[in-house]
């Protein structure tokens, strides 16, 4: 495997400009390293005080000897560059996996921690899922929420740990609904509510299958002014009535968010599949425009992270 100098070299130089770019934008949880160099196919990202360190499944066979002790050199390397603790880096091994749930649990009990975003605050564990509770590359997005969302509706699906519901209420939103399956991660969502002083009367956490959220929703005249829709690319949950696969299953989706939707609204949808290609039969019946390029942050080098849409009536 490569000589450990290219990567040591290319982590100082970004954690250099990073790391004052960060604290400019009142930013603690960002990514260092972006698979810069294939040979070291990593993703690294700063939490407040501590590295999440996501080695990706490339493929290439290594001897076990000769492969941890490339990994003990990287992992060195890492603690080297950015004077963190060896024990304050937790290492993720992530390979490509079709079909299964992107929550799963690792084995690990991993300590959750609190980290800074725009003023805004999150729970997050580096060691317990696959994920960590703040998916960075909606950073950018999540903003944009905070400030569009005075005095409005706000609905959030497939919502996860709820940090777009944190930003619209913090962002002064009249009421909001947050929609998810799981209720480890509904449960996550509270604890965020509870941490940034949200008010559970206002800002609803409904624990529902979304398709059957969506019907049941336009059944009782439902209208939101904001929505945010970052469906997994796919999902095989138990508790889900069918198999979600989203190039299969966006357009009724969006369909299901725009019968919601006020007149002057806007939809915020986003996925993170990488062969995923919008419907055209979606762009001929809404007012659609791709804003990829702008949702992605900076610190993110892969610019293919996901793909992000702005949907209104026409």
């Amino acid at each position: 495997m490569s000589d450990i100098t290219a990567f040591a070299n290319r982590l100082g130089k970004n954690a250099k400009h990073y790391l004052k770019w960060a604290r400019r934008h009142n930013i603690e949880a960002w990514r260092l390293y972006d698979r810069d160099i294939p040979q070291f196919p990593f993703a690294i990202d700063v939490y407040g005080g501590q590295i999440h360190l996501q080695e990706y499944d490339t493929g290439w066979l290594m001897q076990p000897e000769e492969y941890e002790t490339w990994l003990s050199e990287v992992l060195e390397a890492v603690a080297f560059i950015t004077g963190f603790a060896l024990a304050d880096i937790h290492l993720k091994r992530r390979e490509r996996q079709k079909g299964t749930q992107q929550y799963e649990k690792t084995g690990k009990a991993g300590a959750d921690f609190i980290v800074h975003e725009h003023g805004r605050r999150f729970w997050v564990n580096l060691e317990k899922y696959l994920d960590t509770g703040l998916f960075l590359d909606h950073r950018n997005t999540r903003q944009r929420v905070g400030e569009m969302a005075a005095g409005k509706r706000f609905l959030n699906l497939f919502a996860y740990t709820g940090s777009f519901s944190v930003y619209a209420a913090t962002g002064g939103a009249a009421a909001s609904e947050t929609v998810d399956l799981s209720n480890t991660y509904l449960d996550w969502a509270r604890r965020n509510f509870e941490l940034n002083g949200i008010d559970e009367a206002r800002h609803q956490i409904v624990r529902a299958d979304v398709f059957q959220y969506l019907q049941a929703a336009a059944q009782a005249g439902k209208t939101f002014d904001l929505i945010v829709m970052d469906p997994p690319s796919f999902s095989n949950s138990k508790k889900m009535l069918d198999i979600l696969d989203i190039q299969r299953d966006h357009q009724k989706l969006i369909d299901g968010a725009m019968a919601l939707l006020a007149s002057d609204g806007l939809l915020f949808f986003s996925n993170n599949l990488r062969s995923f290609a919008l419907d055209e039969a979606v762009a001929q019946k809404y007012a659609v425009k791709e804003i990829s390029k702008q949702s992605v942050p900076e610190d993110f080098r892969n610019k293919k992270i996901h793909q992000c849409w702005e949907i209104r009536h026409r």
